[in-house]
Order: C-alpha cells, then sequence, then structure tokens
C-alpha cells in the first residue's frame, strides 16, 4: 500500500522539490531568488553581529589587563618607596606580578581565540557577499569589501591593504593588540625572573641574564601558539571564491 499526499481540492499534490547539491548555485532549487535573499541576509547580520561580540570583548579582557597592569605597578611604586625597595617590596612583586602574568597570558589567549572567530566571520561574510553578486552581478561596483574567500580577500574585508611589501606587513603585525600584549607578557615574566633571582641573592649579571631568559621564553611560547593557529586556519581555509589571478 502507498500513500500520496491529497491538496485541498481532491488532487495528487506535486511531489516536494529536491534539495540542491553542495556547490549549485544559489540561483538553483526551487526557493525563491527574494527568499534566497532573505536567508542571506539574517545569516549575514548575524555572522556581522557575532564579529562585533568577538571586538568588544578583545577590546574589554585588554582594557582589564592594563588596568591590572597599571595598578600593580602603581602598588609596587608607593611600596617600593615607602620601604626603600627592601624585602617588602620583592614579596610583594613575587606575589602581585605573577598574578598580572597570568591575567595577560588568560588575555593573548581570548585575543588569539576572537581574531580567529572574527577570521571565520569575515569567510563567512565574504561568501554571502559572493552569493548577492550572483543574484545581482550589476551591483559589484557598489561594494567595497571583498567577496572572495582566500586570505587576499580576507585581508581587504578586514581593513589590511594589499601589497605593501615585508615592512609594511611587519608594522601591520607589531601595531596588533596581541603583539602588543605578548611584549607587555613577556616583560612581566622577565621582571618576575629577576626578581626571583635577586631574592636568592643572584649576582647583577645573573639578575639580568635570568630577566633576559624568561624574557625570550614566554615571547618565543607565545609565537609558537600564534604559530599553530594560523596553521590551523591555514589547514581548514578552502576557498570558494578565490580571489582573480593579478587582482
Amino acid at each position: 500500500m502507498t500513500f500520496e499526499r491529497v491538496t485541498a481540492g481532491g488532487g495528487i499534490g506535486p511531489e516536494p522539490a529536491p534539495v540542491p547539491r553542495q556547490g549549485e548555485s544559489v540561483l538553483t532549487g526551487a526557493v525563491s531568488p527574494a527568499m534566497r535573499l532573505q536567508i542571506l541576509s539574517t545569516e549575514h547580520w548575524s555572522l556581522l553581529a557575532s564579529r562585533s561580540l568577538a571586538w568588544n570583548e578583545s577590546f574589554s579582557r585588554a582594557g582589564m589587563f592594563l588596568s591590572t597592569l597599571s595598578g600593580a605597578i602603581v602598588a609596587l611604586g608607593l611600596v617600593g618607596g615607602a620601604s626603600g625597595f627592601g624585602e617588602a617590596f620583592i614579596v610583594l612583586a613575587l606575589v602581585i606580578l605573577p598574578v598580572v602574568l597570568f591575567i595577560g597570558v588568560a588575555t593573548w589567549i581570548r585575543l588569539g581565540a576572537s581574531n580567529y572567530h572574527e577570521a571565520l566571520c569575515v569567510i563567512g561574510m565574504n561568501r554571502i557577499r559572493a552569493a548577492y553578486l550572483e543574484l545581482a552581478p550589476d551591483l559589484e561596483r557598489y561594494f567595497v569589501m571583498s567577496a572572495h574567500d582566500d586570505f587576499r580577500g580576507i585581508g581587504v574585508t578586514m581593513g589590511v591593504q594589499p601589497g605593501g611589501g615585508r615592512a609594511f606587513w611587519l608594522a601591520q603585525i607589531l601595531a596588533g593588540t596581541p603583539t602588543i600584549v605578548t611584549i607587555l607578557n613577556s616583560v612581566l615574566a622577565g621582571a618576575i625572573a629577576a626578581i626571583a633571582a635577586l631574592r636568592i641573592g643572584g649576582a647583577p649579571s645573573t639578575i639580568l641574564l635570568v630577566g633576559a631568559v624568561g624574557f625570550l621564553i614566554v615571547l618565543v611560547a607565545h609565537w609558537l601558539y600564534t604559530r599553530q593557529g594560523i596553521a590551523k586556519l591555514q589547514a581548514g581555509l578552502h576557498p570558494m571564491f578565490p580571489s582573480p589571478e593579478g587582482d
């Protein structure tokens, strides 16, 4: 026995339209272009809101870390001035600075996660922008952001100017908030190591060496973690709309 769908008038209704296969154009399938535009617009605004939340969290976490660091430095300065930078200052520094370093490392990890999340949002927004152009190709001249989901297209949408050479890219990296937090964390680690060496009675040269080693260890650890995150993004990125050659 078989069952058939019957319409209100008593006739047999049409079979449901097949679901478009993966990779088909947005213009194919049974869904109307207007409905497709509505779906794409909803997803676009969802990604935009998610990207905005990532930015807000990055700024708030970085601000919290800098405020904590500033307060710790002021407290240490007051105690050091009152105690002649003696035993009380060293003990307080070895208590406060590790806590500040923990907050800095946690902030840096969250900044990396937010940057990764933002990159995913930008990829999705660029793909949706490509879908807009499939629906209305004549609107391409009005688009400022990219409709390509490769690294070049991601850079255009994120406001990173193409070209400029290595010096330009190095300046962009150095000006980034994660780099600033990385340097501050490394300096904190070096200061903690140097104060600990001072506490156990190390020579001045030994104190400087221990501080430099602490600085380099944290700096290299941050760099290796960043490389791992970039490699993860590169491995998971499979552009569907690559930038034209020579664009």
